[in-house]
């Protein structure tokens, strides 16, 4: 069964300066390789012009563009078009930045302890998840439809566990780039994905 996650292919990981991953251009971007598929070229300048727009007018940019929307982000593939590996990194980089903006004015508006309560409320909640049996974790997709392979699922979440344990290390990329297959009632995607943001976010929170 084909994989399930992720279809928008992300990401790859190199490390970029922060204007460096507001900056990119078309030149800057090679094409893929003959015989892959790339993405759209037309929707990465797109985006990237949002998110120059964003870096630096902030709020009074005409389309703000935030962390969690690069996150989610996904451009369509085909052929000359950019190479996902290089687009990818710059996006993963992308993140990196307006996250920890979001991250100064919040503390700004909320004060500093209230932010790291939001934080252990956030951690709470994805221990919570964690906690629970493997296999009903999530909740399971109907019977007639697919979705992520829940060994798959459960093994990873157990590297989130050991992490937060102080056992494993996991990088923001590891979760970014995790792969599950489908499976005939498996996971609901939503759920897993939801899961996997809120950790990215931990991770980008306390690093």
């Amino acid at each position: 069964m084909a994989a399930a996650r992720s279809p928008k292919q992300r990401r790859g990981r190199k490390e970029l300066r922060s204007d460096q991953a507001v900056d990119q251009s078309g030149s800057a971007f090679p094409t893929a390789t003959r015989g892959q598929l790339g993405y759209r070229i037309d929707q990465v300048e797109e985006f990237l012009e949002r998110a120059r727009d964003t870096y630096d007018r902030g709020e009074l940019a005409t389309s703000p563009v935030t962390s969690v929307e690069v996150r989610q982000t996904a451009f369509a593939l085909k052929k000359k078009g950019y190479s996902a590996r290089f687009v990818d990194a710059a996006m993963d980089r992308l993140e990196e930045v307006f996250y920890e903006r979001e991250r100064r004015a919040r503390m700004q508006e909320l004060g500093e302890e209230a932010w790291w309560a939001e934080v252990g409320q956030l951690l709470r909640e994805v221990r919570g998840r964690l906690d629970r049996p493997k296999g009903k974790r999530f909740r399971r997709r109907g019977l007639f439809a697919s979705g992520y392979r829940r060994s798959q699922v459960d093994a990873f979440l157990d590297r989130v566990s050991a992490l937060f344990a102080g056992e494993d290390t996991l990088s923001t990329s590891d979760v970014r780039s995790v792969v599950f297959h489908g499976q005939w009632r498996g996971y609901d995607e939503d759920q897993v994905d939801e899961l996997l943001d809120a950790v990215i976010e931990l991770l980008l929170a306390t690093r």
